[in-house]
Order: structure tokens, then sequence, then C-alpha cells
């Protein structure tokens, strides 16, 4: 019996040279161990924010929660230490590296929002600097299913990425071109998921518009194991 997918979000992180941030997940991990991703997760009912107060704003794709795009700046947070918010000045986030880790700790504990985090801090999170890309259904034969919808943002100036040890086993800045030969000469393991999201930002620097084509299923050879 095929099990309800869950909401998620992942986020492609590109720098000014249009090279990407990749995170390997350590081999003890059952869904997906020893491979590369993008920094992402699950929705969780926190993110599911009714009454903004002013500290989410701008336009986003009508076809999406917002909780798809909050999901998407907090597990971004969460792995790898980049915010995507701006001071109320429109000055760059600047957290002292305590002051980071401690904020990251309460996230994943849930022992606070991330519309608290921005309320503490004074910060604004505008949509706009997720750039929707598309969406992926995980296939009803897989046991451990998400539809994950997927961004991309730029790094923000002075937030270089710290990534979370516990999630995260290793990490490289590549190009998305040199990540797909990497992994077609079998230097790393790459999921149907993460390879469609690289051809997709490959076509998008080549000049094709940032739209994800239609995954197709049968590509899905990988086998999730719970």
């Amino acid at each position: 019996m095929s099990s309800i997918p869950r909401p998620a979000s992942t986020v492609v992180l590109m720098d000014q040279s249009a090279m990407v941030y990749m995170t390997k997940r350590p081999e003890t991990m059952k869904f997906f161990g020893g491979y590369y991703v993008f920094p992402g997760g699950a929705v969780d009912p926190a993110d599911d924010i009714q009454d903004c107060n002013g500290l989410i704003y701008g336009p986003r794709n009508d076809t999406l929660d917002l909780a798809h795009y909050v999901a998407a700046a907090r597990e971004l947070f969460e792995e790898v230490g980049v915010l995507v918010c701006k001071k109320k000045d429109g000055s760059p986030v600047q957290l002292d590296h305590s002051t980071a880790l401690e904020y990251r700790r309460l996230l994943i504990s849930g022992e606070i929002s991330f519309l608290q985090l921005l309320k503490k801090e004074g910060l604004l999170f505008q949509l706009n600097h997720l750039a929707y890309i598309g969406q992926i259904i995980t296939p009803n034969k897989s046991r451990i299913r998400f539809d994950t919808r997927f961004f991309l943002t730029q790094l923000p100036e002075g937030q270089p990425p710290k990534p979370d040890a516990r999630e995260i086993s290793d990490t490289k800045w590549i190009s998305p071109a040199e990540a797909l030969a990497a992994y077609y000469n079998g230097e790393i393991l790459l999921g149907p998921p993460t390879i469609h999201a690289l051809k997709t930002i490959i076509n998008h620097l080549n000049g094709d518009p940032l739209e994800m084509p239609e995954f197709n299923v049968s590509d899905y050879l990988v086998d999730l194991r719970e």
C-alpha cells in the first residue's frame, strides 16, 4: 500500500560563480545515506504561518503554500547556517557564531519557530529570495515518500556555509556540470531528484527559463530504504 508523501522543501544554494553547494549525507542514514544532496527537509507544522506580522513578505508562486518557503529557509539555516534574510534597514544579516549555533539548536529541537527567530533578531524574510524551480513527488513504489518543492537562492553576503556535522559528512562547492560528471564517472552518489535539479540549473545557466521539466518516475531507479 502506498504511503502519503510528506511535504518537503529543498534549496539549491549558488554562489556568484554559479557553483552550487552540495552536502553528503552520512553513510549511516537510512534515507539516501552516502549521497550528495542539496540542503532541505520536511515541512514542519510550525512552518505553517498564518500571521507574519510583516516579517515575511513579497510575491510567491501561487501554487505553493507559504509553509514550503518557510521550511526551505529554516532547513537551509539549520543544516548549513545560511539565513536568507535581511535586517529591517536592508543590511545583511551578521549573527555571531555562538548565537547562530544556539538558534540552529533551538530550531532543530522545536523550541522556537522560524518566525520567532525573525522576531527576536528583527529580521525580514523576502520570499522572492527563494526562486521556485519545481516539484518532485517520490513514486508510489517507494516506502519513504516526499512531495518536494525545489528552490534556488544566491549565497547571502558574509554568510559562508557552516554545515551541521550530525547531518552532513562532507560538502562541495561544485559546478552543476562537474557534479553530474563526477556522478557519471562513479566518483559521487546522486539520487534521481538531485540529478534532475542539476540538469534544470544547467539549462537555466544556458538561457532556459528556471523551470524544472516534468519528472519521469520511470527514471527513479534508486531503491529507497526505510
